[in-house]
């Protein structure tokens, strides 16, 4: 199935997700380049909110660019499968071997936007991430590893205390909703 087709059978959990999916869709309509980074206004990545099998934690990594505790994922760079990008990632950035999806279809969208910072050495302007998350859910005692040019730390954090250990306000309402609904929440 195509990334515009897992778009549109998503159901959306809140006004948030219904906005933000008509706007990815409008993107993918409009550009022909939203899978990869050639596209500076914006473009698709993948998260996992990755929680353990009591549901109590949820791995995050220290982000070098945003520093702060955050999700793992990372740019579509021309790969449409996005739980592909979403798993890759996770392997990439914390070491996780095993692990296993809750679901194979999208968990949360999210329009999340990304402040001009400088990669690699060079200037990446302001732009959007238009964001597919996946859940998984985790062993908390395998082994963990920083991937140095992406992340300073890798821990299991209590879901009590995310709000307390993240410096990205705008990332709150995101990991509450995404905490409701690991929790049963319902739709809207």
């Amino acid at each position: 199935m195509s990334l515009k087709a897992e778009i549109e059978k998503y159901v959306p959990y809140n006004e948030q997700e219904e906005v933000d999916k008509e706007m990815m869709l409008y993107y993918i309509n409009l550009f022909d380049d939203v899978l990869t980074r050639d596209n500076r206004t914006c473009h698709f990545s993948a998260s996992n909110w990755v929680v353990n099998k009591d549901k109590t934690k949820v791995l995050m990594v220290y982000h070098n660019i945003y520093d702060s505790w955050c999700w793992t994922g990372g740019h579509a760079d021309g790969d449409e499968d996005l739980k592909h990008v979403a798993i890759k990632e996770l392997t990439e950035e914390t070491g996780l071997k095993n692990f296993k999806l809750l679901d194979n279809n999208i968990t949360s969208l999210e329009i999340l936007p990304v402040q001009s910072h400088i990669k690699r050495g060079k200037f990446v302007p302001t732009h959007l991430h238009l964001n597919c998350t996946y859940l998984i859910e985790a062993d908390e005692n395998e082994d963990l590893h920083i991937k140095e040019d992406e992340n300073k730390g890798v821990k299991w954090i209590n879901i009590e205390d995310i709000e307390k250990m993240i410096s990205e306000p705008h990332m709150i309402p995101i990991y509450n909703k995404l905490n409701e609904r690991i929790r049963g929440g319902k739709n809207k």
